[in-house]
């Protein structure tokens, strides 16, 4: 359980590691090469490499944090994997429903098997999932769409998110009924793909059309004028801004506003970068 530089997210935490391929989004999975790379150096928890791996010894983690965090779950995994036992998906959430003081983050591409543990496993909307757990799911092209309309059908969730992320074709026509928040971003690495300015535009829009907060993570490997280069000289302008917005819920909880700051680094960002952070036009 470590901080993270992934700029949406505070921390992660991974009672989860390792997947299998299921979209073009995989392809180049930045988990995978981590992993393998972890294994290398000898950490104990990757000794499997990528193959999936449960961790009951991490599942009290986030308890020894006190200082409300926000947490990305399984960034090495997808919790709803297949071969993840749902009795070990209720004790992830059992630990999440322990600790209010945390906001956890839960990202699939497995939206359907997430469907299932909640309508089939846990008698849904009898029972639903911790009121401090966000739920995501990843939509990298237009094929991958499907996924919004059931992630939309999850009315518990305090925040339902898309991750487009890598973004790898432009998405065309988007509803956000349903939705709280988007995230986009471009793939990094040696063999990253290219993303279109006008794709992230595309999306950009049809959020701010809809009222649905944008959070532009970065350029990746390929930067907004098409060249390739490191992905910190690519940053994350969008025609010289910042484009960061949060859920809308967040701005009601003091605390949480609190956490924005931090995550953002606002005392240390120039004021005329700001977009709409907090939620009106700069």
């Amino acid at each position: 359980m470590n901080k993270t530089k992934i700029a949406w997210t505070e921390r992660t935490w991974n009672p989860v590691t390792g997947c299998t391929k299921i979209s073009e989004g995989c392809r180049h999975c930045y988990a995978e090469v981590m992993a393998k790379r972890l294994q290398g150096m000898g950490q104990k928890r990757y000794k499997n490499g990528f193959t999936l791996t449960l961790h009951p010894e991490a599942l009290n983690e986030p308890k020894k944090v006190k200082e409300p965090s926000m947490f990305f779950v399984c960034s090495m995994a997808d919790l709803f994997h297949k071969d993840v036992p749902f009795e070990f998906v209720d004790r992830v959430m059992e630990t999440i429903a322990d600790c209010p003081q945390h906001t956890f983050q839960i990202l699939t591409k497995r939206i359907d098997n997430l469907y299932c543990y909640l309508i089939e496993w846990l008698d849904y909307p009898f029972q639903s999932i911790p009121e401090n757990c966000w739920i995501g799911t990843t939509v990298e092209n237009a094929s991958a769409k499907e996924r919004i309309k059931t992630l939309a059908e999850l009315k518990d969730s305090p925040v339902r998110f898309l991750s487009c992320e890598p973004l790898l074709g432009d998405l065309g026509a988007l509803d956000l009924a349903g939705i709280d928040w988007v995230i986009v971003g471009g793939e990094s690495g040696q063999q990253a793909r290219k993303m279109s300015k006008e794709w992230v535009l595309n999306i950009q829009r049809q959020c701010a059309a809809q009222g649905v907060p944008f959070f532009f993570k970065q350029w990746g490997t390929w930067g907004e004028d098409g060249v390739k280069r490191n992905k910190k000289e690519n940053g994350c302008l969008i025609d010289g801004k910042v484009c960061q917005e949060w859920p809308k819920i967040l701005y009601d909880n003091p605390i949480c506003t609190e956490l924005i700051k931090h995550l953002a680094k606002i005392d240390s960002m120039p004021k005329n970068t700001y977009y709409k952070l907090k939620g009106g036009q700069q």
